[in-house]
């Protein structure tokens, strides 16, 4: 079970870093185009994360190229979330995930979209609070980091550096700068919760499910708002 916490919380940072960095814009042409198009509508037909998967792993073993690694990587993380049959495909597609990360940092150690997602965060799970550091000099306004330090000092006990209040106040700046980023609106419920500010949580929770321009439409539909539901459902009472 610890293998499966470390390679979930390496696919949260990687989902923040690499997923939503690159979502933002389409490769420019063929198989990796195809594959980019799936994976960012996969909410409409989970048949496509597959479909992607698998163009880009012949693409990759043709002529690898960094955006074909990125998309990749991306790709079989997802495909462990929603695909994967039981917990050992799940940390096997976790693991392939962070591998192809790998791949694309030593491909183009220097690339921006290397240098700016930090995506070899994904696998050193052991220096996470100076990989997010180094995000947020690289860029203190770039939204999925933000929401990263805000999960980070979320789900980090105390004793190790954990801090609900500073977590808050990241996922408040990422929410300033993209009010539709539902990652970070759910996150700012949770410690809302954790604080017992469940009038306050109730209004993000509604806010994530009243959304109707998330940035990330595929996250929102199949993670996001099902996730605000449960939350408000269990708070209900409170």
């Amino acid at each position: 079970m610890r293998r499966l916490a470390a390679a979930s919380l390496a696919c949260v940072l990687a989902l923040g870093a690499v997923g939503p960095a690159r979502a933002a814009t389409p490769p420019p042409s063929g198989a990796v185009l195809a594959a980019w198009k799936d994976v960012t509508t996969f909410h409409e037909d989970l048949a496509r994360i597959d479909r992607a998967r698998d163009l880009l792993e012949n693409e990759v073993a043709r002529a690898p190229s960094l955006d074909a690694l990125l998309v990749l990587s991306w790709a079989h993380l997802i495909w462990a979330d929603y695909r994967a049959p039981d917990i050992d495909a799940k940390l096997a597609s976790y693991e392939r995930g962070r591998d192809t990360a790998k791949r694309a940092i030593d491909m183009a150690p220097k690339s921006p979209a290397i240098t700016k997602g930090k995506l070899h965060a994904a696998f050193l799970l052991s220096t996470l609070r100076q990989e997010i550091n180094t995000i947020l000099e690289i860029d203190p306004n770039h939204v999925p980091g933000l929401a990263l330090a805000g999960s980070f000092y979320l789900e980090t006990p105390g004793m190790f550096g954990g801090d609900v209040p500073r977590a808050e106040g990241y996922l408040r700046k990422a929410l300033s700068l993209d009010p539709h980023f539902t990652r970070a609106r759910v996150e700012l419920a949770r410690c809302l919760i954790a604080e017992g500010r469940y009038d306050e949580a109730r209004q993000e929770l509604n806010g994530v499910i009243d959304e109707r321009q998330p940035s990330y439409v595929a996250d929102w539909v199949m993670r996001h708002k099902p996730t605000a539901e449960r939350l408000l459902a269990e708070i209900r009472a409170k």
